[in-house]
């Protein structure tokens, strides 16, 4: 329990502090002492449920107030006897803080970008609620665009685009080793592996499953789902499981049961523990906070910018959704494609095209084509400049998955979001330019 241990090290850390500082009644050193009793006063009240803080409020208060007593006797020998009284109270209180069982989880969440908190959102919001047995913190981290040579071409901290009701911690200012929480969630599984971006070295999964007793990878996408009999389907997706996030992590949770069968078909016949029931204690099949978002959403949930709300007016709208993978695989002719589409849409007069292109696209472009990124800005541009669509470029792919009448654009996991809404779907042709 990571609160009990920090409580453990004050306790003896005030203790010792105490056996061996000869003069209380300078104000410094009283003040000093004075300031770490409440401290651990405060993190113990913190750090249990109210009916169990209720064993401990009157020895902490107690103990506080014969230390402001103590302070102020003039006689060495009173001084000392109510000074060895506190010792034995500290003494006590180890003792009975080692017994205690009912201190409240701490739980930290290492969200990187803003547009994929809604991967872990759902699990923050019922710990956050849990009160009497949780103490959930949101730490974004900062991550780095590469370079075609895998060095930093920018970094990017993303803490001040998440919800307002999602209160941040400055992850500079918070030593993970230190603090040792019990879990810690991420949905970055890639550490160094990844040639587009990578986070911040400190929060790779190597290192942070060092830092908490239990390391958590939720996926910030949602796979189509397959048959994990389907050894061919199985193998597509090798990728997503064979990745330093899923081999640190002590759990990983996916979005649904089939999924679960086909991560653990994959690291049984690829990595060198060969024991299902070892991969199943792992893997669970709990489904994706992405999907829970979605279902619950509503138009009136999100707020939409005046200019959009124009151009909404009356008319209906489609989800232009362009994918990296397609991307990547049409390389030279996906701007071509892109320019098509919007041609194509800034002609119609019932229709207001909403674009949304993946929240790494222009960072891929630099650091896998970098031939073709002024390209892709350009039509970015014009697009933005000429105003007759939307360009959607926020954290909130829910919005635009609420508001839109239909989709159309790459096959993608947001595909597998849009499903949810019974909404229709139309799948791009790359190679088609009319």
């Amino acid at each position: 329990m990571a609160i009990k241990e920090r409580l453990l090290r004050e306790l003896f850390a005030i203790e010792n502090r105490l056996t061996h500082t000869s003069d209380v009644t300078d104000r410094v050193a009283k003040n000093s002492i004075l300031q770490q009793l409440t401290i651990i006063r405060d993190l113990c009240c913190d750090g249990l449920p109210k009916e169990h803080w209720g064993n401990y409020v009157e020895i902490y208060d107690g103990m506080i107030l014969a230390f402001k007593q103590m302070s102020k006797i003039e006689s060495e020998a009173e001084r000392a006897e109510i000074r060895s009284l506190i010792v034995d109270i500290l003494q006590k209180l180890v003792q009975q803080t080692k017994n205690e069982n009912n201190f409240k989880k701490e739980i930290v969440f290492l969200p990187y970008k803003a547009s994929m908190w809604d991967s872990l959102e759902s699990v923050w919001q019922a710990a956050t609620e849990d009160t009497e047995h949780c103490k959930a913190y949101v730490m974004p981290i900062p991550y780095a665009d590469r370079n075609p040579d895998g060095s930093a071409a920018a970094w990017h901290y993303e803490g001040a685009e998440f919800p307002q009701n999602v209160p941040v911690l400055d992850c500079n200012k918070i030593d993970l080793n230190e603090m040792r929480p019990d879990m810690i969630f991420i949905h970055n599984c890639y550490d160094a592996n990844n040639l587009v971006t990578s986070v911040d070295e400190r929060f790779y999964s190597t290192n942070l499953k060092n830092c908490t007793d239990k390391l958590v990878y939720i996926p910030y996408f949602v796979l189509g789902e397959i048959d994990p009999d389907n050894e061919e389907a199985v193998k597509g997706i090798q990728h997503f499981v064979l990745t330093p996030g899923v081999l640190n992590s002590d759990l990983v949770i996916v979005q649904s049961e089939k999924m679960r069968e086909a991560y653990i078909n994959v690291l049984i016949k690829n990595t060198n523990v060969s024991d299902r029931a070892f991969w199943e204690k792992r893997i669970l099949g709990l489904g994706s906070p992405k999907l829970d978002k979605v279902a619950h959403a509503e138009r009136k949930d999100f707020r939409l910018p005046k200019a959009w709300k124009k151009l909404l007016k009356g008319k209906k709208a489609v989800l232009y959704n362009t994918s990296l993978s397609s991307m990547l695989k049409y390389t030279e002719n996906y701007c071509k494609k892109i320019r098509s589409v919007l041609a194509t849409f800034k002609k119609q007069k019932d229709i207001v095209l909403w674009w949304r292109p993946h929240p790494l696209m222009e960072a891929t472009f630099r650091s896998m084509h970098p031939e073709l990124l002024k390209e892709y800005e350009k039509i970015v541009k014009d697009y933005k400049k000429a105003g007759w669509g939307i360009f959607d470029d926020t954290a909130e792919l829910t919005r635009s998955i609420v508001w839109t009448d239909g989709y159309y654009g790459d096959w993608s996991s947001v595909v597998q979001l849009y499903e949810a809404t019974g909404k229709t779907i139309m799948i791009q042709n790359v190679e088609s330019y009319e």
